[in-house]
């Protein structure tokens, strides 16, 4: 039987981005179906009976509307709500320094609110085997190499080519030990931990577990949402 600490599952809800594509929307607080999307995103985590504790990093100028947000009895699991930096990892670095007694880090994007219990469970289920596993869809559409001069350079083949998404799952003290050698900007965690030599197991994660980067990714994530509210009338 595994200790307490052991089972510890720790969240890190990255959410401190300037949404500089979004055309003045701020995205964590746009509303979808009615709510605020940090909402959206976070609460499927605090549904989780595996997760024991959530981190929120936000950006300055949204830290007081967040914790405002994320505060009362149905956010229970909300430990913290902390500022990021000016980079994702340096978010992420600050979540991981509030996080107390976990074995299992989980990291997620804050603008990817479709995410589900299942999705997170799986990735926990997935990350056993090595210590790391990753939400990822294969590719569906043809990928091209290119040059700096738009040429192209080369058609890697299309089976062997994942589209990498989160939640992103890993031992304690895997992430931590990669965020403490970290030294070149990366674009998402399981970079650093891969460039330590560890061996990343990809799990399959879902089509419709989108980032919201742009006003359209919005309007699709909106009607990804009713699309599923009628699903489970």
């Amino acid at each position: 039987m595994k200790s307490n600490q052991e089972q510890r599952v720790g969240v890190i809800i990255a959410a401190a981005g300037e949404s500089q594509r979004m055309g003045g929307i701020d995205k964590v607080l746009a509303t979808l179906d009615g709510k605020p999307l940090l909402a959206r995103t976070t609460q499927p985590f605090q549904e989780c009976p595996l997760v024991k504790q959530i981190v929120v990093v936000v950006s300055g100028e949204n830290e007081q509307r967040c914790r405002q947000l994320v505060s009362g009895e149905q956010w229970s699991k909300v430990s913290d709500v902390c500022l990021g930096g000016r980079r994702r990892q340096d978010s992420v670095a600050a979540g991981l320094k509030r996080l107390k007694d976990c074995h299992w880090v989980i990291v997620h994007d804050g603008a990817r609110p479709l995410v589900t219990t299942d999705l997170i469970e799986r990735g926990l289920e997935a990350a056993k085997e090595t210590g790391a596993a990753i939400a990822a869809v294969p590719v569906t559409d043809t990928i091209k190499l290119a040059g700096e001069d738009n040429f192209v350079q080369g058609t890697p083949p299309r089976q062997h080519l994942w589209a990498v998404q989160t939640p992103q799952v890993f031992r304690f003290d895997i992430i931590f030990r990669a965020y403490e050698q970290a030294k070149e900007e990366v674009t998402d965690d399981a970079t650093l931990v891969e460039r330590l030599g560890y061996r990343v197991k990809l799990y399959m994660g879902a089509y419709d577990n989108i980032k919201v980067t742009t006003p359209d990714d919005l309007v699709i994530a909106e009607a990804l949402w009713q699309s599923r509210k009628r699903d489970e009338r």
